[in-house]
């Protein structure tokens, strides 16, 4: 069974900028496409962005410009680099393969933005 578990969320200013990064078991990972969600109090997990095994990356209009994808295939962990960071951004964040997620996800990640 496929392990993800993020890290690197915390609270941020708004302009601010965060790196969140997720590790990923089992040793097909450089084959994956990843994607990054979230998930706001009270709102259904939304997708965010995504990195193919070619490193083509792709951002939801939301964060187009602010977020991308990358990743480190020797360390089987995929990042989200996020800048300009909003307060509307605040939401708990997760990985999973994309967009056929896999069935167990992490825990998440924590984001706040906020003043």
């Amino acid at each position: 069974q496929v392990q993800l578990v993020e890290s690197g969320g915390g609270l941020v200013q708004p302009g601010g900028s965060l790196r969140l990064s997720c590790a990923v078991s089992g040793s097909f990972f450089p084959d994956l496409t990843m994607g990054w969600y979230r998930q706001a109090p009270g709102k259904q997990r939304e997708f965010v962005a995504f990195i193919d095994s070619l490193r083509g990356t792709y951002a939801a209009d939301s964060v187009l410009g602010r977020f991308t994808a990358s990743r480190d295939n020797a360390k089987n962990t995929v990042y989200l680099y996020m800048n300009s960071l909003k307060p509307e951004d605040t939401a708990v964040y997760f990985c999973n393969r994309y967009p056929r997620n896999f069935d167990n996800w992490g825990q998440g990640t924590q984001v706040t933005v906020s003043s």
